[in-house]
């Protein structure tokens, strides 16, 4: 059994990683919190204590780390004796955290694919850009490494496993549809890293079609959902990391990924992206010093973690199946809903910080028992769903289903 875990990052994910960790450390032992900036990792060592979050007695300890040195991770991963790292740092030290998880042989946990920090909204397939190349050394080196075991990428890979498993006979479609129709009360500012969150979309917009790869720009294909709880909203197709690793995996010949957007979002984004300010090439300026522009951005806009304190209202991120059953033609939506001040009352963070941070953990208390140890590197849609439903269903993430028997709480008991 695989205990201590070291948490590589100390944003808004970070602190409901450790919270979570800290409610279940009877199972995962000492908790390690790792960041370049070891106030922020301290920070939210002292909010899990204040809070009483452990469950029994235990360590729970902040760290400063480069997590791109790659020795320097190894060494600290030994140093603690961590069994599981769980990376929610940015997407830009997936590999060189996975490097030294295969060099010590602690499982690895992440929840978004590798991204280079020069490159924007590469062609398809980006997990076999990067992580599905080091599958054989995780193999090799008998190191579990789940990916993008946040909630989307994650539950909703999950969701796909279980519509599979057990909703139907084939699947023709599957769009994966994320509302925020949360308010923060700031004029303008992003759920999570704003480099991140930008970077996202400012390239071309790649969908699963037709058993094909298909490129639309963002913003150009939009649809209003009817969704349990928040109602109609608007969405628009957007490119997201469960489509490369579903499309692979599962037999379903159209897989898309829809993300609400608010016109005041749309109109600022647009703006920055034509006047070059969410490039991330460098410009030099007039007074000589080197400065890239999308950091400048992200410098300038408030920390999402700022945001959880006045945040209202709920999210609805779910998968809508279409396909076919016992040869009839079916449809259901398997979802979440989760709301924000709930959220901010049990771990002081807003609920897309939330949605992204239990999952990891109820993945590490799977690799820690058992059931996804697995020795290998794996996507969520590759394990057993129950599992990891029935955990987070505990954690504070039930699922819902729509379908022709109404809507109704799913249970895996």
């Amino acid at each position: 059994m695989k205990r201590n875990v070291l948490i590589i990052g100390a944003g808004g994910v970070a602190r409901v990683v450790a919270h979570k960790c800290a409610q279940h450390n009877d199972v995962l032992g000492d908790i390690h919190l790792a960041s370049r900036t070891v106030a922020k990792a301290r920070d939210i060592v002292a909010a899990v204590r204040a809070r009483g979050s452990l469950r029994v007695p235990g360590r729970i300890e902040a760290h400063a780390l480069d997590a791109l040195d790659v020795g320097a991770t190894s060494a600290l991963i030994r140093a603690t004796g961590a069994g599981i790292v769980i990376n929610v740092g940015a997407a830009f030290v997936n590999m060189a955290v996975l490097s030294a998880c295969i060099a010590t042989g602690a499982a690895y946990i992440d929840t978004a694919i590798h991204e280079d920090p020069l490159k924007i909204c590469e062609t398809p397939p980006w997990y076999g850009n990067y992580e599905w190349r080091r599958r054989e050394e995780c193999k090799e080196a008998g190191v579990t490494a789940v990916l993008g075991a946040g909630f989307d990428p994650g539950v909703v890979n999950a969701w796909a496993a279980l519509a599979r498993d057990e909703y139907f006979d084939r699947m023709d479609s599957i769009d994966i549809i994320d509302i925020n129709a949360g308010s923060h009360g700031r004029w303008f500012a992003t759920n999570f890293d704003p480099e991140i969150n930008f970077r996202e979309f400012t390239g071309q917009v790649w969908s699963w079609q037709g058993r094909k790869w298909v490129s639309n720009a963002m913003f150009e294909v939009g649809r209003v959902w009817d969704l349990p709880v928040v109602g109609e909203s608007k969405a628009y197709m957007t490119g997201h990391d469960e489509i490369h690793s579903l499309s692979k995996n599962l037999d379903v010949p159209d897989i898309r990924f829809w993300m609400g957007f608010g016109e005041r979002y749309i109109t600022v984004f647009t703006v920055l992206k034509n006047l070059g300010l969410l490039s991330e090439q460098p410009v030099t300026t007039a007074e000589g010093q080197k400065v890239v522009p999308l950091k400048v951005v992200k410098a300038v806009l408030p920390d999402p973690s700022s945001l959880a304190p006045d945040y209202t209202g709920k999210t609805c991120i779910g998968d809508l199946v279409k396909g076919e059953k016992g040869g009839q033609a079916r449809e259901v939506f398997i979802y979440n809903v989760s709301d924000h001040a709930e959220c901010y009352r049990e771990v002081g963070s807003q609920a897309i910080s939330y949605t992204a941070g239990v999952p990891p953990v109820a993945a590490a208390l799977l690799i820690a028992k058992g059931p996804w140890d697995v020795k290998t590197m794996a996507n969520v849609e590759e394990l057993p769903p129950r599992p990891f439903l029935a955990l987070l269903d505990e954690m504070g993430l039930p699922t819902r289903i729509r379908d022709e028997r109404g809507d109704r709480a799913l249970s895996f008991g």
